[in-house]
């Protein structure tokens, strides 16, 4: 299964999609297997792995979980060059397109490159862009970068237009894990409305009210993980909004 096309052509169809996203220091073999059977049962389309900072050196441990337990495809979300795994089936090769720390638009994709080459993952080119969720964010602190302000819409546009001149496949907007406020649908409609590529929307997405609302915006994809941690429930709902 080739995972972009599969993106791309849903989002070409004006299917909308919902990924889980998992970080691996906060889960344990029978919460994960717990959470592959509420995926599978309503349906989830992408359970993607990763985290701004790994401390239990248990990626691979959890993949391995999660590939006994599902046939969801496994993306890599990673927070890092070092959170490369050849268990999953692909990779968001992340440019951090809205800031301008040279380590996280280039640097460390050299460094990984030919891992992840001979990893044989599926590598889908994404330009990350931060966008303020009202808090300081564990990936802005890590990132050294500063969000593009919450109200700027014509920066994020202009800034998600660049990203698809310069050949990126995916646009990801990602107001941070635990955000306060989850990326506007007013900024989400504006970049739909000037890119031709699949929009990914992340952080702080608490309720299927507000997933709704961000897929009638124009995302083709909304991810929710940190909520997910403490309301399981919250997968049922948001699968029922999904048309």
């Amino acid at each position: 299964m080739n995972i972009y096309q599969h993106i791309f052509n849903r989002s070409a169809e004006g299917k909308k999609q919902f990924a889980v996203l998992i970080d691996p220091d906060k889960e344990n073999e029978d919460s994960l297997e717990a959470l592959c059977d509420l995926a599978n049962q309503y349906k989830v389309d992408y359970l993607f792995v990763g985290g701004s900072l790994l401390t239990q050196d248990c990626l691979s441990d959890c993949i391995e979980v999660i590939k006994l337990h599902t046939q969801i495809p496994v993306v890599l979300f990673p927070g890092d060059n070092l959170q490369i795994n050849s268990h999953a089936d692909a990779i968001l090769f992340l440019s951090l397109i809205s800031g301008r720390n040279p380590d996280l638009l280039i640097g460390k994709h050299v460094i990984s490159a030919p891992i992840i080459r001979d990893s044989g993952l599926e590598v889908i080119p994404t330009g990350y862009m931060l966008i303020d969720g009202g808090t300081p964010s564990s990936v802005s602190y890590m990132s050294n970068t500063t969000p593009i302000p919450a109200n700027k819409r014509d920066i994020a546009v202009c800034t998600a237009m660049a990203g698809e001149m310069l050949g990126l496949k995916l646009i990801f907007m990602d107001a941070g894990s635990g955000a306060l406020n989850p990326v506007s649908e007013v900024v989400v409609s504006a970049v739909k409305k000037n890119i031709d590529i699949p929009l990914i929307i992340g952080g702080g997405v608490r309720s299927a009210e507000k997933a709704k609302a961000l897929f009638d915006a124009g995302a083709d994809v909304v991810v929710v993980g940190n909520a997910i941690e403490g309301n399981r429930e919250l997968i049922r709902e948001i699968a029922g909004v999904i048309v």
